[in-house]
């Protein structure tokens, strides 16, 4: 008997007070279109608020939408309340304006990848495909 892996999970947030979501939720379509599971969080979420729901609703990774220009206070907080949960095998990617010198820090934080505006749906389906690896489906 073989044992088939259960559907991607993924989280999808809109950290801080940023209230554009409208990237986030085409985000979210296009990876339940790709066949993932999707949990869309909501506007105003905050670190623990995020962290909390990636361990309840066992996540293979976490999508972070960030307009705002809070994600060098807002990832690394989210980074370091996952690894006191021992999620460190959820993969965290970020979307939003994110300059460069930013997005270098966010991978020594244990970041994925960023995604800046206009990134193809493809791109971030398929990477997000080819860095996890999800639980075995319950028997």
């Amino acid at each position: 008997m073989t044992e088939t892996a259960r559907k991607i999970r993924v989280l999808v947030a809109k950290p801080g007070l940023d209230g554009h979501d409208r990237g986030a939720k085409v985000v979210a379509r296009a990876l339940r279109d790709a066949g993932m599971e999707v949990v869309y969080t909501g506007l105003r979420q905050t670190p623990e608020m995020i962290a909390s729901a990636a361990l309840q609703e066992d996540v293979d990774c976490i999508g972070l939408s960030i307009l705002s220009g809070a994600h060098n206070a807002i990832v690394p907080r989210v980074m370091e309340l996952l690894r006191a949960a021992g999620m460190n095998d959820v993969l965290v990617v970020v979307g939003g304006i994110v300059p460069p010198e930013d997005a270098e820090m966010l991978s020594r934080e244990g970041v994925g990848a960023v995604f800046p505006p206009g990134s193809s749906l493809e791109a971030i389906t398929a990477y997000i495909r080819s860095h996890v690896r999800p639980a075995p489906a319950a028997p």
